[in-house]
């Protein structure tokens, strides 16, 4: 399949927090790949309407009815990863979230669109009763993502698949979203799944990190703490997202050229 159109809705992983910045814009695993799928077809158009912070009943109701509109048919490659966010809350819901995925892939399936779906990471090296918790509900979720996906015949990205994601450098300062480096390894993993170039080495470990003092580790909690904690909960206690007042970063289809900052 030559794919004419990319679609993207979902949070900050396809925002592309925290890659590069290209004309004012997080560059992201979209944006990647999209440079790689308009060398193949001329005119090729490509819309990102993922916001960062969305929960999956937001990232339905704001971005999926938005995406449907612009389907072509089955050259559309429409991906579609909401729901972590979802599970990292303490009052998360399966009941209500994996329900709503799931319907929610099915109409991206019945419009014709060829879907492309993500599980997520379910263990870190983080230890303890909260990464327990975690792991658990992620393994859910990644399970109801793999029934729909066989359902409908969609194309499942796994993120469980190489062990190598789990290395924290893959990671920005943030220790939540992806660097540079762990948006490109996304990228070729993508490009490799849908049958276009990608880079053979995606798959290779980085080289042995080199030992942290615990002065070390002790700074960099504590700034972690400081510069990225404390605001998150303060955004949560104020019911308040960095998603607020955001707007998409490319809402309507933009014929793609790979600038040369992007090569």
């Amino acid at each position: 399949m030559k794919f004419t159109r990319l679609i993207t809705c979902g949070d900050s992983f396809t925002e592309g927090m925290t890659d590069e910045i290209i004309d004012g814009q997080y560059r992201g695993w979209a944006d990647r790949i999209a440079d790689i799928m308009s060398a193949q077809v001329p005119d090729f158009t490509y819309l990102n309407l993922a916001i960062r912070g969305k929960l999956v009943h937001q990232v339905v109701a704001e971005q999926v009815p938005k995406a449907l509109e612009f389907v072509t048919g089955p050259d559309t490659l429409l991906a579609f990863h909401a729901g972590a966010n979802d599970v990292l809350r303490p009052k998360y819901k399966p009941e209500l979230v994996l329900p709503l995925y799931a319907e929610t892939v099915r109409k991206i399936a019945a419009s014709g669109a060829t879907a492309l779906l993500f599980t997520v990471l379910e263990r870190t090296d983080r230890k303890g009763r909260t990464a327990d918790l975690w792991e658990a509900r992620f393994r859910n979720f990644n399970a109801n993502v793999r029934s729909v996906a066989q359902e409908v015949g969609a194309i499942v990205a796994e993120a469980n698949e190489e062990n190598l994601l789990m290395d924290r450098r893959f990671l920005a300062d943030d220790r939540l979203h992806l660097n540079s480096l762990g948006h490109d390894r996304v990228a070729q993993s993508l490009l490799e799944k849908i049958g276009l170039p990608f880079s053979p080495t995606w798959r290779e470990p980085l080289p042995p990190a080199p030992p942290e003092s615990f002065a070390e580790r002790s700074s960099s909690n504590l700034k972690w703490f400081a510069t990225f904690l404390l605001p998150w909960l303060w955004r949560r206690l104020r019911g308040k997202s960095s998603g607020d007042g955001r707007s998409a970063k490319h809402s309507v289809p933009v014929i793609w050229k790979v600038a040369e900052s992007h090569r």
